[in-house]
């Protein structure tokens, strides 16, 4: 979510206009299984690429919110570790109102947020860069170089370019997970010391991708389910 400037305290929800955007999806966004340790806010993003002739791929991609002791959200267990910058730029309260939900949003960032945690992605024509083992691949590349820059390039400026930290090849294709309470066929990448990362293929088509925080997993039922 991108903002700047003054938002005017009227401003909309722009949770709403991307709500209404995956529409264009020509199949069913999948996201984790309901589960108390994951809050499921509308934070969906939506890439779309294509030509002319119409969309040749889209992806939709959720973020949840992790509650280590959901029975108890004021448990400071809960709470992200915070720069000081963060810390302070959610503490600052300006002198002007801000709309409703941008007042949510920046009170979300006190708590860990598994950003872009699952992907549904379609393509029109299916080819190796459709298959299961490349989307997992570049998901787990993209939160790699996106959350843990820093921990896999200290010091690298943000622009630098790498070469990517999985390959197609270190991807496990004989995993298995859940899809809507079916175990099916899946493929898997388990050997990244941060994150760990599962997918499938849809049964109506497209592919579903998770990773997610190799030290939260313990809170995390790692199972597929049609997003309502």
């Amino acid at each position: 979510m991108e903002m700047g400037g003054i938002l005017p305290k009227d401003a909309p929800d722009p949770r709403a206009e991307r709500a209404g955007s995956l529409k264009l999806m020509p199949i069913p966004v999948m996201g984790l299984m309901p589960q108390p340790a994951l809050e499921d806010w509308d934070a969906v993003g939506l890439s779309c690429s294509g030509g002319d002739g119409g969309y040749s791929e889209i992806t939709a991609s959720i973020t949840y919110t992790l509650w280590r002791n959901p029975d108890d959200r004021a448990d400071p267990v809960n709470l992200a570790d915070l720069d000081e910058t963060t810390r302070r730029s959610i503490e600052e309260v300006p002198p002007w109102p801000r709309p409703s939900w941008l007042i949510e949003y920046v009170e979300r960032l006190r708590y860990p947020q598994l950003w872009e945690a699952v992907r549904t992605t379609w393509h029109r024509v299916l080819s190796e860069r459709s298959s299961v083992r490349t989307l997992l691949a570049d998901h787990v590349n993209h939160i790699l170089m996106n959350q843990y820059r820093e921990e896999l390039w200290p010091g690298g400026n943000p622009w630098d370019q790498h070469p990517p930290a999985v390959t197609g090849r270190m991807v496990n294709g004989q995993a298995r997970t859940v899809i809507n309470g079916i175990n099916v066929p899946g493929a898997e990448v388990d050997t990244d010391t941060f994150v760990y990362g599962i997918g499938a293929q849809l049964p109506g088509g497209g592919v579903v991708t998770a990773v997610l925080p190799r030290t939260e997993l313990k809170h995390i039922e790692v199972q597929f389910t049609t997003r309502s």
